[in-house]
This record gives structure tokens, C-alpha cells and sequence, in this order.
């Protein structure tokens, strides 16, 4: 398996493992985990140089959807009780991505590693 697979393979797996932590992976949200990867995979043909970014893109590109399909996700779990509002991917485009409050700047968890907090 080529460097892009590896990566979109990892990618893939750790937004997928945030998703079940949220108990939100169904059949219709995976697909857009699908969609996401296809998008990426042709991104970073075009850009070798953003392998290191798919975690987050990905990330991004499935919260985007799911928020323009069925609302906010991830909820902050360090808000709790206040206006629920969904984490940030930070950095929005760098390598290491976490979900972080950006109404506290708390970093949550790395992208991949939601289950402790969901």
C-alpha cells in the first residue's frame, strides 16, 4: 500500500473511531466518511505535500456535513450544560489535530481519541 492509502486509511479509521465514541456512525454518516476520502484522496494527488493534513481535513469535511445534515457534532464536553456548541479541529490545516472548545481553548482530545471524553 502506497503512502496516500496508508494515510487516508488512518485518517478514515481514527474520524470513524470519534463517530462510534459519539455513537453517530451509521450507514449515512459513514458514506460521508466515504466521500470525504474520495475528495482527499484527489486532493493530495494534486498537493503531495498535504498527506500530513488529511486527519484534519477529514475531520473538518465530516463535521461539516453532519452539521448541514443532522446538527452539531462533536458537542463540547467541557461546556456542559451551556449553549452546546460543537469542538474545533485545530490547526484547521497542519499536521497533529486535535478537537479542541474554542470557547475555552481546551484541547479535548486528538482527533481519533474522542472516546474517553463521549
Amino acid at each position: 500500500m502506497d503512502r496516500l492509502e496508508q494515510a487516508l486509511h488512518s485518517a478514515r479509521a481514527l474520524v470513524l473511531a470519534d463517530l462510534e465514541a459519539g455513537k453517530v456512525a451509521d450507514a449515512d454518516v459513514v458514506s460521508l466518511v466515504e466521500e470525504s476520502v474520495a475528495h482527499r484522496r484527489w486532493w493530495v494527488e494534486q498537493w503531495p505535500e498535504g498527506i500530513a493534513y488529511v486527519n484534519g481535513l477529514i475531520a473538518q469535511d465530516v463535521q461539516d456535513a453532519l452539521l448541514d445534515r443532522y446538527g452539531r457534532w462533536p458537542l463540547c464536553p467541557v461546556c456542559l450544560g451551556s449553549d452546546p456548541h460543537a469542538l474545533d479541529v485545530e490547526p484547521e490545516l497542519g499536521e497533529d489535530p486535535h478537537w479542541v472548545c474554542g470557547k475555552t481553548a481546551t484541547s479535548v482530545a486528538r482527533v481519533g481519541a474522542l472516546k474517553k471524553w463521549l
